[in-house]
């Protein structure tokens, strides 16, 4: 008779898998061009053809460095948010796990014992006055049969809401692989710029103390000598300057990592670093389609599918079925009888005839499509944009370089020229004065420029879905 029962539960559990009530679920054609922008900004694709493409490089080969590589190591086991997102994670497998649990019935047993002992007034002669009785139940508490897919969509919702939040994961992952990248980055630019600031003191303070000289012996005029103290003046208050930033820089690059980073694997310069991986940004914009911000709003998309046809499966019958199954047997005098077995079953069926509630639940999970639809193309062109920026960058980065390196080179004969033609007295320290500016901007200026080619390369590598794990995508 158990095996009756199990068989009948099994029976049941395979007939009701077969009907869903959710849409078919369609991807949105994406909301942007096929092709990444042309024009003079931008390089052509074929530069890059050969290269890997960001999600197929692992973080590990696109950052060559080995002391950032070991701050990122440390950024991925301490950072909080990381742990967050991770803990999310975990949050909504456990919760796909309750939804998904919803489709099987809940099996209980008990057992019960009862001993009673009647009066000898009671009792015929020769019977025992002990009773003894003895009881066990298998049960099948109230278990809804899911006829119409109710539960399988509540279970797939959840289940898209699991594989989204895993995705937020990976996005989370990658900013911050991103963000340790460039404070790494900045902090080498502000500690190359205040040693700039520092040569650039030492340089202009020997150019004062030879003013001073030839005004103490009427050479030089006091306003020659008031001239040579501006760029001194200067030089120390950018001193003052990129000590500050360099200091912040450390300790943001610190929150990032979350701990304190060795000095030791601080960089003291750019050039310093070893240089990042080559990446290609293909032929075609469909390479977005990778990243997980997106993959994540496509889940959230599926899901409010997913949610539709639990709200559509409110239109029908509810059916639910609870069984019993059960042996009994009572002892007399100390002695035990087999009992009988029984089974017994109910089935109940609820069937909606008019329910506003239940209308105004469907037409909310039409808006949220329609929502969910918007977040997804949105994302998609905020990922067009993001890459189209950074290929903006790239494309003129490099001409801009090379125009500030041409300005050095300038600004660096002038100063010379101008310094030579003071000491022979054919020109005020004006001169003088203006080249030593023009100098220290233009070094300052190539300087921050070699920094936004790479904060950039690092910015398009992550904006193309690189420095994410990926999934295994096996079902939690």
């Amino acid at each position: 008779m158990k095996m009756n029962v199990l068989l009948l539960v099994s029976g049941i559990t395979i007939c009701v898998s077969g009907c869903k009530m959710a849409p078919k679920y369609t991807r949105p054609e994406a909301p942007i061009p096929a092709e990444w922008p042309t024009g003079p900004a931008y390089e052509e694709p074929a530069a890059v053809t050969e290269a890997p493409a960001p999600v197929d490089l692992p973080w590990r080969e696109f950052f060559t460095d080995e002391k950032l590589q070991q701050v990122i190591e440390m950024a991925l086991r301490n950072n909080r948010d990381l742990r967050v997102a991770a803990s999310n994670v975990e949050l909504a497998r456990a919760l796909y796990r309750v939804q998904r649990d919803e489709l099987y019935p809940s099996i209980h047993a008990t057992a019960g014992g009862a001993r009673q002992r009647a009066s000898v007034d009671l009792t015929s002669p020769g019977q025992d006055r002990t009773t003894e009785r003895y009881s066990i139940d298998l049960g099948v508490l109230a278990w809804e049969i899911d006829f119409f897919g109710r539960l399988r969509s509540l279970k797939d919702r959840a289940l898209r809401e699991y594989l989204a939040t895993d995705q937020a994961r990976r996005s989370t992952q990658i900013m911050l692989i991103g963000s340790v990248a460039n404070a790494y980055l900045a902090l080498a630019a502000d500690r190359e710029a205040l040693a700039l600031a520092e040569s650039t003191f030492q340089t202009q303070k020997a150019a004062y103390d030879l003013v001073q000289r030839q005004y103490e012996i009427g050479i030089a005029t006091e306003l020659d000598l008031r001239r040579a103290q501006m760029p001194v003046d200067t030089a120390r208050a950018d001193m003052a300057h990129y000590t500050q930033l360099v200091a912040q820089d450390e300790n943001a690059l610190s929150l990032l990592a979350g701990s304190g980073v060795s000095q030791s694997l601080l960089p003291d310069h750019l050039a310093g670093i070893e240089p990042l991986a080559e990446i290609s940004y293909g032929l075609s914009s469909e390479v977005l389609l990778s990243r997980p911000d997106i993959i994540a709003a496509e889940h959230q998309l599926q899901g409010a599918y997913a949610n539709i046809g639990a709200a559509r499966a409110a239109f029908f019958p509810s059916i639910s079925l609870t069984g019993l199954f059960g042996t009994a047997s009572d002892e007399l005098s100390g002695l035990f009888d087999s009992g009988t077995g029984t089974w017994s079953y109910a089935a109940q069926a609820a069937m909606p005839i008019f329910d506003a509630r239940t209308w105004s639940a469907y037409e909310v999970t039409q808006v949220q499509r329609d929502v969910a639809v918007a977040e997804y193309e949105k994302a998609i062109q905020s990922a067009f944009r993001e890459v189209a920026d950074a290929l903006a960058v790239r494309g003129t980065v490099d001409r801009q370089i090379d125009a500030q390196k041409s300005l050095v080179d300038a600004a660096t004969e002038t100063y010379r020229l101008s310094s030579a033609r003071y000491e022979k007295g054919l020109d005020s320290y004006l001169g003088v004065l203006d080249a030593q500016r023009s100098l220290y901007a233009a070094q300052q200026g190539l300087l921050y420029r070699h920094l936004a080619k790479l904060a950039n390369h690092v910015r398009l590598y992550a904006a193309l879905g690189g420095g994410g794990d990926v999934p295994d995508g096996t079902e939690p």
